[in-house]
């Protein structure tokens, strides 16, 4: 039997991904596995913001370049990277269970949270949707651009002389850092990115082993993903727009799923949300709300700046 190539880029992060993923692999499909690490147009530009430079569809496009060409058979993603619509002859197998979907304020003094931050105070993030979310919450704060992989962002708050970053709390845990969170920020308070906290497993349309990749599937996990990356392909946006999603299941097993779109300085939202049973219905019905409630309007106005 033929080893598993998983494909993942080689930041801390991704390789702790990938590396739990090949794990599962070995364990739950009795395959052997071992990790292919590509540094993808992304990872190289560290010098310019990710909205400049072409989003973070910089981080698949070589993967799933690996795929197609045959060097590797599946690749980890962290699912809020993917743009909505995947390379043609790719299919994403699986989502796995969903790690926390919430935002993660990390600063040093233990008692910071978004309500206490001082006047003023300097927050970094290298999120367009974070930053007008914090600008509405908080117009006094100065919102500093970041970049980096996740530890690099945290030793920022010395270098950078700032309060506080605000990171994916799923990435956070992931990497075994999660004592450095000082506040798992509510999804009222801040509403998650598509698919925030959730890996998708790509694979090629066309391969036998994208059926085993789908037993590592969790439900609830992929019942979401499906939601909130219909939204995201309805709205037309990217990860590099201030948009968020974020459908749970309910108790009675159907979708709750809430939405919004802003300005890049947070003077202008506007939310949507819905319920319903089937993800990916629900996701377009959500999107054309909001593009109804004034979304169409703000979305323009960014495509024009």
């Amino acid at each position: 039997m033929t080893t598993v190539r998983v494909a993942t880029r080689g930041s801390d992060l991704a390789l702790a991904q990938a590396n739990a993923m090949a794990e599962r692999i070995r364990n739950e499909l009795g395959r052997s596995a071992e990790l292919v690490v590509l540094r993808t147009t992304g990872d190289r530009i560290q010098d310019q913001s990710l909205a400049k430079i072409g989003g973070k569809g910089l981080f698949v496009k070589e993967i799933e370049e690996a795929l197609l060409d045959g060097r590797a058979d599946v690749a980890v993603h962290s699912a809020k990277d993917l743009p909505a619509v995947i390379a043609p002859g790719c299919v994403l197998a699986a989502f796995p269970e969903r790690a926390d979907p919430r935002d993660a304020l990390v600063a040093h003094a233990a008692e910071t949270t978004l309500d206490r931050l001082p006047e003023r105070a300097r927050v970094g993030t290298g999120s367009t949707r974070r930053t007008a979310q914090l600008r509405a919450l908080r117009p006094d704060l100065e919102v500093v651009p970041l970049r980096g992989n996740v530890p690099t962002r945290i030793q920022k708050i010395e270098t950078e002389d700032l309060h506080a970053v605000v990171l994916a709390c799923a990435g956070l845990d992931r990497l075994g850092l999660a004592e450095h969170v000082r506040e798992r920020v509510s999804s009222e308070a801040m509403l998650p990115a598509v698919c925030q906290g959730t890996l998708a497993l790509e694979t090629r349309a066309d391969d036998p082993l994208r059926d085993a990749i789908h037993q590592l599937e969790d439900s609830l996990a992929a019942a979401s993903a499906r939601a909130e990356r219909a939204f995201l392909n309805r709205i037309g946006g990217d990860c590099t727009t201030p948009i968020a999603a974020f459908a749970e299941v309910t108790e009675a097993g159907g979708l709750r799923m809430r939405s919004l779109v802003a300005s890049e300085d947070g003077r202008n939202l506007v939310r949507a949300e819905g319920s319903g049973r089937d993800p990916e219905s629900l996701g377009q019905e959500v999107a054309e709300e909001l593009l109804d409630a004034g979304g169409r309007e703000i979305l323009a106005a960014l495509a024009g700046s």
